[in-house]
């Protein structure tokens, strides 16, 4: 990995760690991190519900599907197997949910939750050009996946996040 890269991890790190935990804060990590590897735009999904939900991303406009079923496109496809997805030409993959008409190449990675191994979302790049994400790529983003993963596990432990419509804590409570 790059070196100024594993600084921007620290700074992520510590950014995130000390950020407000609103939007706007996860719109700047995303930024950041688009900025440093100059990717076209990053998205940072949620799941929620059985959905992906969008919760950040670069730039001004929305993606053409800021909610989608976790069953569909790439991500879904990433939720299936819990691993990152590297697609030099998606327009050749049946599985591509359009976020851009102009996306060429895309790498979605997921986000897992340390404490308990589930998917709590996918970090979403996307390029205008054909196989514009190498391994480097691939170990940068997983390194950022871990950062952003804690930030939105520890809004699910606090009760702000849900899965498929219950807490962690209603579902130990339902258990006892």
């Amino acid at each position: 990995m790059k070196t100024n890269s594993t600084k921007l991890l620290q700074d992520l790190a510590a950014f995130i760690l000390a950020a407000p935990k609103e939007p706007d804060s996860l719109k700047k990590a995303a930024e950041m991190v688009r900025a440093e590897r100059h990717y076209r735009w990053i998205g940072i999904y949620k799941i929620e519900r059985g959905d992906f939900v969008i919760v950040a991303g670069t730039g001004d406009e929305p993606p053409a599907y800021p909610r989608f079923p976790t069953t569909q496109g790439l991500c879904g496809a990433v939720a299936e197997t819990g691993q990152t997805l590297i697609v030099g030409d998606v327009r050749k993959d049946p599985r591509w949910l359009p976020a851009f008409w102009t996306t060429h190449s895309e790498i979605v990675v997921p986000m897992i939750c340390e404490s308990n191994q589930q998917i709590v979302g996918v970090i979403d790049v996307e390029s205008d050009k054909r196989d514009a994400f190498s391994e480097d790529d691939r170990d940068f983003l997983e390194h950022v996946a871990v950062v952003m993963a804690r930030r939105l596990c520890t809004a699910k432990k606090n009760g702000r996040t849900k899965k498929n419509g219950a807490t962690k804590k209603k579902k130990n409570a339902a258990a006892r």
